[in-house]
């Protein structure tokens, strides 16, 4: 213990130290993250390069002293396993921070490092007690490694909020080594938890210094390595949801970010304001009650993954996931994302099951109008597919003719569309405000009905038109 206390001690003192010194360089020469008002809300240019002092403080604390102790040497392997993975992730880090990078070569760099990893022994053998081929392992080992990676460049928003998630979930990890008997897991935690602690005092709210990709993926990736190392030691099942749990905040907050993207349609890697701490400041917090309210979460997701570190934890697993699975339920409820409101109506609220046989009302109404004998055939299935989609009135102008079919219930203030096609026919729908019949499928059948009039329209004018 005494030996992994002067580890943090010196990881600490060397992060204070260098912290202000490299703030202060790179403002002066510019390297600087600038203000905006859409997502960034921080009043003055501030440095990003704090992942320089960590890694540099952790290198340090590491390194081979003229008295470093005995178990440091014992555990030197482990550490020659991360040093070259967590070199190439903070490179590719401090380029993007100071050049810029688009989002698949970073990708690039973090699969570069990934596969370092792999190849060094750092690998996730298993999930939920089923265990994983060589061929599995690589890919769940990277798919780890970049999720824990850019779950905290994600969740990096806020003054003092990424270092600080960092810390408690290192601690978590540190703590669950030292009760299960990892001293190999904890004598490369330790030096992380001394230069976070330096770091948050100028990271803190209000920071002087931010993490940047360097800090926030190094951070990140180093953590889930460590969920890796700590898998190889424990039980199947158990061994995976320790990490899953320290790591639970930036985890949830980047499968929340990719879940509501997929949703929007929108690229998986665009910037947006959906964070759970956008969210948090959006219901009234200030960014420092946000991240006080996001430590102590972080806090409660520890407790959970330190009491599956317990002699009898086998008894608890399924009390812990349970009651994990439900705060997480009320804590997303609480954020009131649309997207997931939306979502939910959809599968439980019905409009689903609606609009799926509203799609095939189209499809088989489009074929229909393709085997239309004639212009009347066609004006009929027409009129019977307004009714169908709430629409109450039709004004039909094909080849000259004028065709019409108004509902008694057209009645109250309306809104009316015409939509034309061909060279000068049209038709005119109308429906009122109030109506709620199939509103999602209004779109869909005013392109349906226009393309289906095009094509046979270019058809029937190939013909003599036959009037009665």
């Amino acid at each position: 213990m005494n030996d992994l206390f002067w580890l943090g001690i010196r990881a600490f003192l060397a992060c204070l130290v260098l912290t202000p010194i490299f703030r202060d360089i790179f403002r002066s020469y510019g390297f600087v993250d600038q203000p905006d008002r859409r997502r960034k809300i921080h009043a003055h240019p501030i440095p990003r390069v704090g992942g320089i002092p960590i890694f540099i403080s952790y290198a340090i604390a590491l390194a081979p002293w003229p008295h470093s102790p005995a178990a440091l040497t014992e555990y030197l392997p482990l550490i020659r396993k991360l040093a070259p993975a967590a070199t190439v992730i903070f490179a590719t880090g401090l380029i993007d921070d100071l050049i810029g990078l688009k989002p698949w070569q970073k990708l690039v760099g973090q699969l570069g490092a990934a596969g370092i990893a792999y190849w060094a022994g750092v690998r996730v053998l298993g999930v939920a007690g089923v265990g994983a081929s060589d061929w599995w392992a690589l890919p769940l080992t990277a798919f780890w490694l970049i999720a824990c990676t850019n779950a905290f460049n994600l969740v990096d928003g806020l003054d003092g909020l990424a270092a600080g998630v960092g810390l408690v979930a290192t601690l978590t990890l540190l703590a669950a080594a030292l009760l299960r008997g990892n001293p190999a897991l904890a004598s490369v935690s330790v030096p992380l938890v001394g230069a976070l602690i330096g770091f948050l005092c100028y990271n803190f709210n209000p920071a002087t210094v931010f993490l940047g990709d360097s800090g926030a993926m190094l951070i990140g990736f180093m953590l889930g390595c460590f969920g890796a190392v700590w898998t190889e030691k424990g039980d199947a099942l158990i061994s995976i949801t320790v990490p899953l749990l320290a790591l639970s905040i930036p985890l949830l907050d980047v499968s929340l970010a990719i879940l509501r993207r997929f949703l929007r349609n929108q690229p998986i890697f665009s910037a947006d304001r959906g964070h759970i701490h956008h969210r948090l400041i959006d219901r009234g917090l200030t960014p420092r009650r946000a991240v006080l309210v996001l430590y102590l979460v972080c806090a409660m997701a520890a407790a959970f993954a330190l009491l599956l570190t317990t002699p009898h934890a086998g008894r608890y697993f399924g009390f812990v996931m349970v009651a994990a699975c439900g705060v997480v339920w009320l804590g997303i409820r609480q954020l009131r994302y649309a997207e997931f409101g939306l979502a939910s109506r959809l599968l439980f609220g019905g409009e689903l099951q609606r609009t799926l046989g509203g799609q095939m009302r189209l499809e088989r109404l489009a074929e229909e109008m393709g085997q239309a004998g004639d212009e009347e055939e066609c004006w009929r299935l027409i009129a019977a597919g307004v009714r169908d989609f709430g629409f109450d009135s039709i004004r039909l102008s094909l080849r000259g003719s004028l065709r019409e079919q108004i509902s008694h219930t057209a009645s109250g203030e309306c809104w009316s569309l015409r939509v034309p096609f061909g060279d000068q026919d049209y038709f005119e729908l109308t429906r009122r405000f109030e109506s709620g019949v199939l509103p999602m499928m209004v779109a869909p059948f005013l392109d349906t009905v226009r393309r289906a009039l095009e094509s046979r329209l270019e058809e029937w004018n190939q013909q003599p038109v036959n009037r009665q």
